[in-house]
């Protein structure tokens, strides 16, 4: 959607990435949030067209004040980005203030950490990836939609209706890959399963081509074990939040993430998580009262983490609700787009 009014727009969510990924879904979601409070409008290909947005023809206006602020302020969250936004500042001096949002758990390479020494502000999604910036920063945590993702609330969300007539399923869902951690739970659901009968395990997700051999030999590990009735590869599905709330046990098994939304996902949807230290999710699980956390790439330790859920699952039922109380309280999308904003704000106050 077009903004009618350039002028108007106080800061800017450019997205130079066309294929879909964690960061344009995070700029999808917040938007239309923080346009609630203040100007923002999105910049770049690959995202819907109902998101308030600036073209190249709206480029001039850039180029000088929003009326009701000294400057506009340009969030990149890719180096594309950053690289975009010293352009405009400094090659078109454009009135522009720049923050940078880090989701990356590694040290930065030189490029990178040159780009983020020229931002005006510095924005990290958790504290361990803050512990990889050498600058000041603020650490804002990833927020998750409480009405799209939330407990089950009648037949459509039960195994019955997608025709499975286990009492239980566990569920990992993402894109099937090495990084994923995809092999650790169907080693975990082969050792698991033939102990507790009334469990299935789901698994939903995209198979990228340079990944297909990778899910092929899972596929086949499974059928070895003579388990392909109940280790079950659903491909991508269009809904996945259903998937949640007909699950009774979420496992996010990655080797390394970014931030990672899967588990907050799962939590709002009353489900107990069991995870991997990878990315945040250290940060978003309470261990032992709302799931569990283990070593990332620890395979037996997943599986014995799993363990005790399925052989009471009313366990599951008392950490999925102590779960879903938990992220309402800390994690709504909307406490995300407000701290987010306050940093802007701080930004227009004066401080750097």
């Amino acid at each position: 959607m077009r903004v009618p009014d350039a002028g108007a727009i106080e800061v800017v969510a450019p997205n130079f990435k066309r294929r879909l990924s964690g960061v344009t879904s995070t700029i999808v979601q917040l938007v239309p949030l923080q346009a609630k409070a203040i100007g923002i409008a999105v910049f770049g290909p690959g995202l819907p067209a109902s998101l308030p947005a600036l073209g190249w023809a709206d480029l001039p206006a850039l180029l000088r004040r929003p009326r009701s602020r000294p400057f506009r302020i340009w969030h990149a969250r890719r180096n594309t980005e950053m690289a975009g936004g010293i352009m405009l500042k400094h090659v078109l001096r454009a009135p522009v203030k720049l923050v940078f949002t880090s989701a990356a758990q590694r040290r930065h390479k030189h490029l990178t950490k040159w780009l983020i020494r020229r931002m005006d502000a510095v924005i990290a999604t958790s504290r361990r990836s803050g512990s990889y910036l050498d600058v000041p920063h603020d650490v804002v945590m990833h927020g998750i939609d409480l009405d799209r993702f939330h407990p089950a609330e009648g037949a459509e969300d039960t195994l019955a209706a997608a025709r499975l007539t286990a009492a239980h399923a566990v569920g990992c869902f993402g894109r099937i890959r090495h990084q994923k951690g995809t092999d650790l739970f169907v080693d975990a659901m082969i050792a698991l399963l033939p102990e507790h009968p009334g469990w299935i395990a789901v698994i939903t997700g995209r198979v990228t081509p340079e990944h297909r051999a990778f899910a092929d030999a899972l596929k086949a590990r499974v059928a070895e074990a003579d388990l392909s009735d109940r280790i079950l590869f659903l491909g991508e599905v269009p809904d996945i939040g259903v998937w949640y709330r007909r699950v009774s046990l979420y496992v996010a098994p990655s080797r390394n993430e970014g931030f990672g939304l899967t588990p907050l996902e799962a939590m709002a949807s009353g489900k107990p998580v069991v995870a991997s230290d990878a990315g945040a999710y250290a940060e978003m699980i309470e261990d032992g009262k709302t799931g569990r956390v283990v070593v990332a790439g620890d395979g037996v330790g997943l599986t014995e983490a799993i363990r005790p859920y399925l052989a009471d699952p009313r366990l599951a039922e008392a950490h999925g609700r102590a779960a879903l109380v938990h992220v309402r309280a800390r994690f709504p999308l909307a406490r995300e787009a407000d701290a987010i904003i306050a940093v802007y704000q701080r930004l227009w106050a004066g401080a750097r």
